[in-house]
């Protein structure tokens, strides 16, 4: 009954806001009782840097920087990427030598047999490991392709031909057997490995004339097969570790046979507990990405969505301004708002379109890092995303709260270019507003016992934290 008439009372309040701005005041309404997803956390991937740093020390401050909850990023999720060996490719066509990988697969000339060499790699593996030492509690296993050695072509970067999968069907078992081996080997390390991830956007052509990197293409059934093969050789092998995929590279309706597919396949939904797939080429696409989020709730309410892909493309903002920050920062709030996401991942750390650059032997960090920051460091996974009753189509404020741990964290990003008071109900307490503006870099800027509203700076981002309320 109490709780009953909690919502009543929250209701009420949110009855009170105006959704148009009324000059530069604007009242939001955070109703704590209207609950959507559990936060499982933030990550950012491996590819395809980590195997360039070859000084432990930066290593390091990497993934202190990354990783580490009270001075870093406080990310949890690191996506790990299992080469499919063009770095060994005698015929290698991939021109950019940093997108080679070394695979833990080597042929060994001196008796022509396959073997397995898990000291390979050994700056992207050094790397993982100091993530799971500062803080990374979920580790994902994933490829752009098979190996080489497995492929049609002869080639991890794609067919000959466009639009053509590359991996035979005689050779899918080899092909799961070849991640498994690899997976298995990093638990034993005591490595948390939570999810094997075996394709990456499918749909794509990869392949033909263009090859810029590892890549493989499967059509719709190809890729449900192989995931399948995946999902009943695990379960034979009571593999301690999930299955992700099939990371889809769009989701907008003319991709939605990758969704239908994987969700109509009873192995699969019976098997994985989400469906992963990248935000790319949907930046601003309120419509598609509202489409997507109402599709999987409607359609599939028990199946998770775990966004596990982004970066700017293609890369035309300054890296190191605040509107590259605000750009990541409304990116992350649609798809954890729109789309419903569990959890959400960069792709790239460490090059120009990522978090942080080496630039002349110095680590250089981009706005885009500190608007992460708002997010992974302040929404704890365990954390529920609740209702904020604002307009949400990012004319002005974006915004969205999360609440658990006893407290609600509020993100907001101001796109216009006035700055605007914002007038609060239902979050109350003590409370920290840090921010990050031209001239910030999340930093806190104001606290008090009494949250009731804040006036957030034009083209800045703020996260607001109340304990207690």
């Amino acid at each position: 009954m109490l709780k009953f008439i909690c919502i009543i009372l929250s209701f009420f309040q949110v009855g009170l806001f105006n959704l148009v701005s009324l000059g530069k005041t604007q009242t939001i309404g955070v109703n704590r009782y209207m609950e959507y997803q559990t936060s499982e956390g933030f990550g950012t991937s491996s590819a395809w840097w980590s195997q360039t740093i070859k000084d432990e020390e930066t290593a390091r401050e990497i993934a202190r920087l990354l990783y580490d909850k009270e001075t870093g990023l406080g990310l949890n999720i690191y996506r790990y990427n299992i080469g499919g060996g063009e770095a060994d490719n005698p015929d290698c066509r991939i021109w950019d030598v940093t997108r080679r990988t070394e695979s833990f697969l080597y042929l060994d000339e001196s008796d022509g047999q396959w073997k397995y060499d898990f000291t390979r790699d050994a700056n992207a593996v050094r790397m993982m490991k100091l993530a799971v030492e500062y803080g990374a509690d979920e580790v994902v296993l994933f490829c752009n392709s098979p190996h080489y050695s497995m492929t049609a072509s002869g080639h991890a970067s794609g067919g000959l031909e466009k639009q053509v999968n590359n991996l035979p069907e005689e050779n899918y078992q080899a092909f799961v057997d070849y991640v498994l081996t690899i997976a298995d080997h990093f638990v034993e390390e005591g490595i948390p490995v939570k999810y094997i991830s075996p394709i990456n956007e499918p749909q794509w052509d990869w392949g033909g004339e263009w090859v810029g990197q590892e890549g493989c293409h499967y059509d719709v059934d190809e890729c449900i097969k192989l995931l399948e093969l995946f999902a009943v050789t695990m379960q034979e092998r009571n593999c301690p570790y999930g299955l992700s995929g099939p990371e889809s590279g769009q989701l907008t309706w003319e991709h939605y046979e990758y969704v239908d597919k994987f969700m109509q396949s009873e192995i699969l939904r019976n098997y994985c507990d989400h469906f992963a797939g990248h935000s790319y080429w949907m930046d601003y696409n309120y419509d598609g990405k509202k489409a997507f989020g109402e599709k999987m709730k409607n359609e599939y309410p028990d199946m998770k969505f775990e966004m596990t892909e982004w970066c700017e493309l293609p890369l035309e903002i300054d890296s190191t301004t605040i509107d590259s920050g605000l750009r990541m920062a409304n990116i992350i709030n649609q798809d954890l708002c729109f789309m419903g996401a569990s959890s959400w991942s960069g792709w790239t750390a460490v090059n120009g379109d990522g978090l942080m650059e080496i630039k002349d032997g110095n680590l250089v960090i981009y706005n885009r890092y500190y608007a992460y920051m708002h997010y992974s460091r302040f929404i704890e996974k365990g954390m529920k995303r609740v209702d904020v009753m604002d307009s949400k189509e990012y004319t002005d404020i974006a915004s969205l709260a999360y609440k658990g741990n006893g407290k609600t964290v509020i993100v907001l990003v101001n796109n216009a270019q006035d700055d605007i008071k914002l007038n609060f109900t239902g979050a109350y307490g003590k409370y920290e507003v840090y921010q990050t503006d031209a001239s910030h870099n999340c930093e806190k800027v104001k606290e008090g016992l009494l949250f009731t509203g804040t006036t957030i700076p034009a083209r800045s981002i703020q996260t607001i934290t109340v304990t207690g309320g």
